[in-house]
């Protein structure tokens, strides 16, 4: 049996509660699992107490016994030391620009970086005969 330690979602329409559980992989999210071992409240400021609870014994006992995290909980237990810090994923190509645009994006750059040359020499001989 492989077992995943992962989130399970809750909550009304539009407000989101996740219980962090322990399952059998196969079952689906938000069905059977084995042990509830925390909870998460997106819903709440990020400096809040209760937005992340972790029963942190009972973690470290099913990573201890071969549990897998799933992404998002293993950066919630990266960032309350439980594991190694795991670094989110690379954002997918998809989401950039097409050539074109990135060409166009560069020119952009380069006429504002020589703008701003252009302007800075002529800000100094007005400085210096200020002097």
């Amino acid at each position: 049996m492989s077992l995943r330690i992962r989130l399970s979602r809750g909550g009304a329409k539009k407000r989101p509660f996740y219980r962090i559980v322990v399952a059998d992989s196969r079952s689906p999210r938000d069905g059977l699992f084995i042990e509830r071992v925390g909870s998460y409240d997106p819903m709440l400021p990020q400096d809040h107490a209760d937005r992340l609870v972790l029963k942190e014994e009972r973690i470290k006992h099913w990573l201890g016994v071969g549990a897998q995290p799933s992404d998002r909980v293993a950066r919630f237990l990266g960032s309350k030391g439980l594991i190694v810090a795991v670094e989110p994923a690379k954002q997918s190509k998809k989401s950039l620009p097409k050539a074109k645009a990135q060409e166009r994006l560069k020119e952009v750059a380069a006429r504002a970086e020589a703008e701003a040359k252009e302007a800075a020499k002529a800000a100094e001989p007005a400085a210096e005969s200020a002097e």
